[in-house]
């Protein structure tokens, strides 16, 4: 089964938008695939729903409960410097090597100019999808 890091993004365009995010969100709630994530990143989901999208703090600690369900949590132990650009998007990198994921699934654009890393795909929510053969 894959194992794959759904950045940020995917999870926020998942939760406040729908569409093909909510799709892949649900996939992963199936079993279809493997979701990674680390601490890190579940404490940015935090930030960024309290903060950006105003959600109650007792609504944001359930979907983050959900997500820890849901997913395999890594602890990385190193840390990276390749994005210059942005920091944040290390914080990626390091889940996904952590977790030896098979994909990092983003809408970010500096992650997705890489294309990928250590042998990591790093692809959009569409692009995996049509990788992988699933309709959603």
């Amino acid at each position: 089964m894959a194992r794959i890091v759904a950045d940020t993004n995917v999870a926020i365009s998942a939760l406040m938008f729908g569409g093909l995010p909510r799709a892949f969100l649900e996939l992963a709630n199936m079993q279809v695939f493997t979701l990674v994530t680390s601490p890190t990143l579940l404490d940015e989901l935090d930030e960024k729903l309290q903060g950006k999208f105003k959600v109650p703090a007792v609504d944001a600690a359930e979907i983050r409960l959900r997500l820890e369900r849901i997913s395999i949590v890594v602890h990385p132990d190193f840390v990276l410097h390749v994005i210059a650009e942005d920091p944040d998007d290390d914080r990626v990198l390091e889940c996904a090597v952590a977790g030896k994921a098979d994909y990092i699934v983003s809408g970010d654009r500096h992650l997705l100019k890489l294309g990928s890393f250590e042998d990591i795909q790093i692809a959009t929510v569409r692009q995996y999808l049509d990788m992988a053969g699933i309709r959603a």
